[in-house]
C-alpha cells in the first residue's frame, strides 16, 4: 500500500479555509486531523471528531515526549496536532490535511519536510475585510487586529508551496483536489522506480 500523503492548510482568518478543509475531507482517502486541545468540551461537540480533549497534565506530558507536531497556546489553553493519529492515517494509505495557521505550519514542515504547504488568500484585502465585517462576530478593532495578523501571514506565503485564491469555494477545492492528485501520483511514481532499481 502506499502511504498517504500530508497536506498542510493556512490563510488568515476569513479566506474560508475552513469551509474548503471541510468539502475536502468528503473525499473517502482525504482525513482531516483532529486537534488536541485542554479546553472544556462545549455543547454539540464531540470527542475525536471536533477536538481529543485532554488534561493540561496529558498536552504537557505528550510535548515533553515529542507526541506533538505543533502547538499552540490561546485563551489560557493548549492547543496542537497529536502526531501518532497523523501517522497512523497516512500509514493506512490517506491523505492527511491540517489546517493550521503559518506559525505551527512552519514548525511541521520542520519535523516532516515532505509536508506539502497550501496557503489559500482571499482576492484582495478588501474582499477579506468584507468578509470579517460579514461574519458580524468581531468588533471593528478586532477586524483591525486580524488584518494586522493576515499581512504577517502574506509575508509567509513564499514558504508555501503552493498559493490558492479562494475566490469560488468549488474552484478553490477542485485545485486542491488537483495538488491531492498530483502529489499522490508524484510518490506513486517514485515508488515504482524505486522498486524497479
Amino acid at each position: 500500500m502506499t502511504k498517504g500523503s500530508l497536506f498542510i492548510i493556512s490563510g488568515p482568518s476569513g479566506t474560508g479555509k475552513g469551509t474548503v478543509c471541510k468539502e475536502l475531507a468528503r473525499h473517502d482517502n482525504i482525513y482531516l486531523s483532529v486537534s488536541a486541545t485542554t479546553r472544556d468540551k462545549r455543547v454539540g461537540e464531540e470527542e475525536g471528531v471536533t477536538y481529543f480533549y485532554i488534561t493540561k497534565e496529558e498536552f504537557s506530558d505528550m510535548i515533553n515526549q515529542g507526541m506533538m507536531l505543533e502547538y499552540a497556546k490561546y485563551s489560557g489553553n493548549y492547543y496542537g496536532t497529536p502526531k501518532r493519529q497523523v501517522e497512523k492515517m497516512l500509514d493506512e494509505g490517506k491523505n492527511v490535511i491540517l489546517e493550521i495557521e503559518a506559525q505551527g505550519a512552519l514548525k511541521v514542515k520542520e519535523k516532516m519536510p515532505e509536508a506539502v504547504m497550501i496557503f489559500i488568500v482571499p482576492p484582495s484585502i478588501k474582499e477579506l475585510k468584507s468578509r470579517l465585517s460579514k461574519r458580524g462576530r468581531e468588533s471593528a478593532e478586532e477586524i483591525e487586529k486580524r488584518i494586522n495578523t493576515a499581512k504577517w501571514e502574506f509575508s509567509q506565503c513564499p514558504k508555501y508551496n503552493y498559493v490558492l485564491v479562494n475566490d469560488d469555494l468549488e474552484t478553490c477545492v477542485k485545485d486542491t483536489l488537483e495538488i491531492i492528485k498530483a502529489t499522490n501520483e508524484r510518490q506513486e511514481l517514485i515508488e515504482r522506480l524505486l522498486k524497479e532499481i
